[in-house]
């Protein structure tokens, strides 16, 4: 069931109807009264070769409880574009209308594209129904970044249709890692200078997290190990926290080879300091005065990805790289030399995509191909991803429980299609 809501981009429902139905779906459109202002039921009518649905007092289909029926006859429920207006009145539980209706009497996954205006999708309030409605255990795909139809550029945007097939494709796979552990490592490490300082870096966390989520719902085991970043832990994943990468590095150690799959995400630190202060390093200590900083020592930290790769009979391993330059280049050399089987690569010198945002963009590389993944959300990005290396690696998951032996990649057209 595809619900439109009165926004601008509801025009897109009708590529999005084509894309559905030539994928094979069955599909039902539902217009609320503001979306019939923007795109008219004859030409959704016309794409989807069903009559469209729209008035929840409508006395013919009502006669037989007919918004019922339909609850219960959808598979599931994509609502693009969702607008601020019915984000609010689904996350209250409301339902004035027909679609809000539908969204509470079916059974069936709620996916939503909200789409509004930039300042419309920061407001306090609309970000506190987003949070409300995905703890509820309604999925988000978008918003996009870019031009909007009012001129404003920013965050906003419904995500394209293509995107929008994808996720709807996504949700009716089994679960592609069933049964198969999988463990995850996120966020940022701190090294400790004394009581007070360390040396860290941007990273949020959010790629790490969304992948931990992405892997839970495709039915694997997964356990998430963080640095200090403040997330709350997706839902069935076991989280343990760390500080430091020797933290880490045990953590993972620890349980590396229970696993089918560890991605390492984190952002570890390549070194620490050599001697840890005791107390707080003062400007003047030893009677430097504050024009002579102290020197800091540094020693290597143990790459953690990298030691899990040179386990024998050890899980796949999937690295990140996290580039300024050269970013394809500097990843395939990393790759080989870390003998991992997969790196996921992104350049955080772009500042829509870099630490902290919302959005990503990466290539996903093993042996014998690669693959392009656009412009997303982190969490749509995550669920692709995932998607990819089930496909790669686990093709014939979900059979077993616990760790595999390592399977051998398919061979994978360097066109991106698994």
């Amino acid at each position: 069931m595809l619900g439109v809501t009165g926004g601008i981009a509801a025009y897109k429902s009708a590529i999005l109807v084509r894309h559905l139905c030539n994928a094979g779906a069955e599909v039902q459109v539902v217009l609320t009264q503001g979306a019939a202002q923007f795109v008219t039921p004859v030409t959704l009518q016309a794409l989807s070769g069903r009559p469209v649905r729209d008035d929840l007092w409508d006395p013919e289909a009502e006669a037989a409880m007919g918004h019922i029926e339909l609850a219960r006859w959808a598979d599931l429920i994509l609502v693009a574009p969702a607008t601020a207006h019915f984000m609010a009145e689904l996350a209250q539980g409301a339902a004035p209308d027909l679609l809000t209706t539908l969204c509470l009497a079916s059974d069936a996954p709620v996916l939503l594209a909200p789409a509004m205006n930039q300042a419309m999708w920061r407001d306090a309030a609309t970000q506190r129904n987003a949070a409300t409605l995905a703890a509820d255990g309604k999925r988000l795909i978008g918003p996009a970044e870019g031009e909007q139809a009012c001129g404003d550029v920013g965050p906003g945007r419904m995500a394209e249709p293509e995107a929008l097939l994808e996720a709807v494709q996504a949700a009716f796979l089994s679960p592609r890692l069933a049964a198969l552990n999988v463990l995850v490592t996120a966020g940022p490490t701190r090294e400790a200078l004394d009581p007070v300082r360390f040396l860290s870096n941007h990273s949020s966390g959010k790629q790490g997290y969304a992948i931990a989520k992405a892997a839970a719902e495709a039915g694997a085991r997964v356990t998430l190990v963080s640095g200090p970043c403040g997330l709350p832990a997706p839902a069935n994943v076991e989280c343990i926290e760390v500080t430091s990468a020797l933290d880490m590095h045990e953590a993972v150690q620890a349980r590396a080879a229970e696993q089918a799959l560890v991605i390492g995400v984190a952002a570890v630190a390549d070194y620490r300091p050599a001697t840890q202060a005791l107390q707080k390093i003062k400007k003047d200590s030893a009677g430097r005065g504050a024009a002579e900083p102290p020197a800091i020592a540094l020693v290597e930290n143990p790459d953690i990805i990298a030691s899990v790769a040179a386990l024998p009979n050890g899980p796949v391993v999937v690295g990140f790289a996290a580039e300024t330059e050269n970013a394809l280049d500097n990843a395939r050399r990393k790759r080989r030399r870390k003998g991992l089987d997969a790196i996921v690569v992104n350049d955080v010198s772009n500042p829509k995509i870099g630490f902290n945002s919302d959005h990503n963009a990466a290539t996903l590389i093993w042996a014998d191909g690669e693959v392009e993944l656009a412009y997303q959300g982190k969490e749509t990005l995550a669920a692709s991803l995932i998607q990819h290396l089930a496909n790669l690696f686990f093709p014939s998951s979900g059979e077993g429980a616990g760790a595999v032996a390592k399977p051998t990649p398919l061979s994978v057209a360097r066109s991106g299609r698994s």
